[in-house]
């Protein structure tokens, strides 16, 4: 008899695990958000590390925008859309020249250097009205006071500041 409920306890632990693991419904369906960019060439990062190659550019540039992509899918209403487009980056950190040619490509993360993105946006409404529509200069002074939710990634500061804005921004007690 022991053994019958151990039985039937384990599978119904299983059940349990098995529900809470199950996808929920999220937000907007993946391609209701699309995120472009203005010419990197003239971001303020591109001025700043001109040693970065169009191609690193263009993969940390994707990565960000496939970050907000999925991030803003996520609290959007299903019927709805979101169009970004991102028209300047400043990422995190700084190079700092003076330190010597051998720490020229070394990327300094201190608070002197926050993470600023601008960007624009458009909401719509399945109908195709416009519900929200506006330019944001997104900025975190206190970048490295919070925790990490990235830490083993070098975008976590612009990736943590796309979330708190599409948060901010996004959120059912936003939209109220």
């Amino acid at each position: 008899m022991t053994t019958t409920r151990s039985r039937w306890a384990l599978l119904l632990a299983a059940a349990l695990l098995a529900a809470c693991a199950t996808p929920r419904p999220t937000g907007a369906p993946p391609g209701a958000v699309s995120v472009s960019w203005s010419d990197p060439a003239q971001f303020t990062e591109t001025r700043a590390n001109p040693r970065d190659t169009p191609a690193a550019r263009e993969a940390w540039l994707s990565a960000l925008a496939r970050h907000l992509a999925e991030k803003a899918a996520a609290v959007l209403p299903a019927d709805e859309k979101l169009e970004v487009r991102i028209t300047d980056i400043q990422r995190a950190g700084g190079f700092e020249p003076w330190r010597g040619t051998q720490a020229s490509d070394v990327r300094i993360v201190r608070d002197i250097y926050p993470p600023r993105i601008a960007l624009e946006f458009k909401q719509l409404a399945a109908d195709g009205r416009v519900l929200k529509q506006g330019r944001r200069e997104l900025r975190d002074a206190g970048f490295l006071m919070g925790p990490a939710l990235y830490p083993s990634d070098p975008l976590n500061h612009e990736k943590q500041l796309l979330d708190d804005w599409v948060r901010k921004e996004f959120s059912r007690s936003a939209l109220q």
